[in-house]
């Protein structure tokens, strides 16, 4: 099926937010109120919807939730940007644009192109045109409803599309009723920041996750597009609103919640009481006769770039592009990071000094052919094959020539950008399982987040490694993230070393072997220990300890896919000064060597928080 819409044009004014809701609670959000009747530019189509007062047929339903993906892929290419270039792990080129070069310098201005409030709050106002109009009490002759799976599709976009503009803006205009008149759009509204938007969001999911958690819209594939990728899980999305939310206020009861929402959707991604295990993907170093050699067990290592669906894919959800330009919604993102004929081989962003100083740092564990001895891989290796081998697999370099002015043209290579056709991938599986990770360690679990980078995660390794250490009402709450052994079966040194077969459940390993070796075994790598600091210090240090393995190893895995900044910006929202431990971050883009040169190109104190944030006329954004 196309991606057809049905368009009402509203021409006689601006359209802007709807109107204030003064049932919302206001606890929390600040006494701003804000009108927006100018977010919106003269006689663009906000609203994808029929002339219906109600939406209770087929067609109708269907076309109004692809209407309101059409407009998720505006958005598509600032999900990337904003997040990456922000970051400490790309750089700009000498080609970049002027826009993106303002964004990665933190000097956008309110003309920049990624720099569009109203595109966010076209997608919100569409979902909330569904969400009044939808008839979630319809059923069929089997008792079932039939808008459902719709209304939670739609609420869930709308909940991730608000986190993307709080993320962004650090308060915004909120109103969860879709504007149509003048007098909406001119109205006041109150101004919800993050914590507002996660608490808002948390309450206005949780009575469908249980029953819609898994359940999602059914349209077969949607130009090429497998439609099962375009949906946003509600507990994936659960999952991000209480470790946000966490990172604020730092409630350890959000953490746990954040943990149990994720743990919610591996377990039950392929059925109820399924699996969703790592899988054994990973790129290694094996001693041969007289060189090194690189060697992986099963497949190509999976960085989400398929997007074909099955119960072993690693992408989750993706916003679909249109893949030829003139089509209107074309994704330019691909060409800011691989060189192709449509950006004449010339890229704008390129894996940053730090990516590649956090990269070689790695040690890389390698063992013995008989799995008894453990040794380091060499260091000072050419084309970035020291350290994570991550890196090397998904970066290459290379040149081409120009065929009319003979010009050497330097090219890059950046195969996580290689195969789409222009989709941008919002969450894949490694995703979910570090995020998992990151809230069990802030809950207070270092030994279990641990275990998920280091061996990977079953029953038998929790009753091992983590049930040992904790108190019995601890216990009970790690027990409720079951990881049954017959299912989720832990790759030892014997599966790496061998090369016979192994028993079909073996499916799970830590996160870090997928770049850095054996990671068991690597002594390097090793949660502290201290028999004279008291339980309390210990754990402290062991949490402190997981957060830094934990931001570096979102950086080997989820480099240049579009979260960098935000994942900067929730660990430093956790620290002692949140400003600085940002700041002291992106500064190292360049190297550490040159962090106070980046420092002063820098056009904003990031050591202020309300610097971290876009603006736009005063309007939405934290004002100073």
């Amino acid at each position: 099926m196309e991606m057809q819409t049905i368009k009402h044009r509203i021409t006689s004014h601006i359209l802007g937010l709807a109107g204030l809701l003064t049932s919302l609670p206001l606890g929390g959000l600040g006494l701003a109120l804000t009108s927006c009747s100018d977010f919106f530019d003269q006689e663009s189509e906000h609203v994808v919807f029929t002339d219906s007062e109600h939406l209770n047929n087929a067609t109708d339903s269907i076309y109004s939730v692809t209407g309101i993906l059409y407009k998720l892929q505006v958005l598509a290419d600032r999900t990337v940007v904003l997040g990456e270039a922000r970051g400490d792990l790309v750089d700009v080129t000498n080609v970049a644009s002027k826009d993106l070069r303002d964004v990665a310098m933190f000097n956008v201005d309110e003309d920049n192109m990624y720099n569009q409030p109203g595109d966010y709050y076209a997608v919100i106002n569409n979902c909330n045109y569904f969400i009044a109009h939808a008839d979630t009490a319809l059923k069929n002759n089997r008792n079932e409803y039939i808008f459902m799976r719709e209304y939670a599709a739609v609420k869930a976009i709308r909940a991730w599309t608000y986190l993307q503009l709080v993320l962004n803006y650090g308060r915004v205009p909120f109103v969860t009723e879709p504007v149509l008149t003048k007098v909406q759009s001119e109205a006041q509204y109150p101004s919800y920041d993050l914590q507002a938007v996660c608490e808002f969001f948390i309450s206005d999911l949780l009575p469908l996750a249980e029953r819609y958690g898994t359940e999602y819209p059914r349209y077969g594939t949607i130009r090429s597009n497998d439609s099962r990728l375009l949906w946003f899980p509600i507990n994936v999305v659960l999952g991000d609103l209480y470790l946000w939310a966490g990172s604020v206020s730092g409630n350890t009861a959000y953490y746990r919640e954040a943990a149990l929402r994720y743990y919610k959707f591996l377990n039950e991604r392929n059925g109820m009481n399924s699996a969703y295990p790592t899988t054994l993907s990973f790129y290694t170093w094996k001693p041969g006769d007289t060189t090194w050699k690189t060697f992986h067990p099963d497949s190509r290592m999976d960085f989400g770039t398929s997007e074909s669906y099955g119960t072993e894919s690693e992408l989750i959800t993706m916003i679909p592009s249109d893949s030829i330009r003139a089509e209107g919604n074309y994704c330019e993102v691909r060409d800011l990071f691989y060189s192709r004929r449509e950006n004449n081989y010339k890229v704008s962003l390129v894996p940053s000094a730090n990516m590649f100083d956090i990269s070689e740092s790695q040690v890389h564990c390698c063992v013995s052919n008989n799995g008894t001895v453990a040794y380091d891989a060499p260091q000072g290796l050419d084309n970035y094959k020291s350290g994570d081998l991550r890196l090397y697999y998904t970066y290459s370099e290379g040149y081409t020539i120009d065929r009319l002015t003979k010009e050497r043209i330097e090219t890059q290579y950046i195969s996580k950008w290689s195969t789409r056709n222009g989709n941008v991938h919002i969450y894949r599986r490694m995703m979910v399982y570090l995020r998992m990770a990151e809230a069990l360690n802030m809950a207070g679990y270092p030994r279990m987040a641990f275990q998920i980078l280091s061996q990977g995660i079953n029953n038998d390794v929790v009753k091992e490694e983590v049930y040992p250490y904790y108190s019995q009402s601890d216990s009970i709450f790690i027990s409720q993230l079951d990881f049954p052994s017959s299912r989720y079966g832990i790759y030892t040194v014997e599966h790496f070393t061998t090369t016979g077969r192994r028993p079909a459940n073996v499916n799970t390993m830590g996160i870090h072997s997928r770049g850095s070796g054996w990671t068991p075994m690597n002594e390097s790598y090793r949660l502290p220990e201290d028999s004279l600091m008291s339980a309390q210090d210990l754990a402290a240090l062991q949490q402190q300890y997981v957060s830094e393995l934990l931001l570096t190893e979102e950086a080997l895995e989820l480099a240049f896919e579009g979260t960098r900044f935000y994942d900067i910006m929730r660990f430093a929202l956790r620290s002692n000064n949140p400003g600085q431990f940002l700041a002291d971050r992106i500064a190292k883009r360049r190297g550490a060597d040159k962090a106070t040169e980046m420092a002063g190109e820098i056009k904003k104190n990031l050591a202020d928080p309300n610097n971290w944030y876009l603006q736009w006329k005063g309007k939405i954004g934290i004002n100073n």
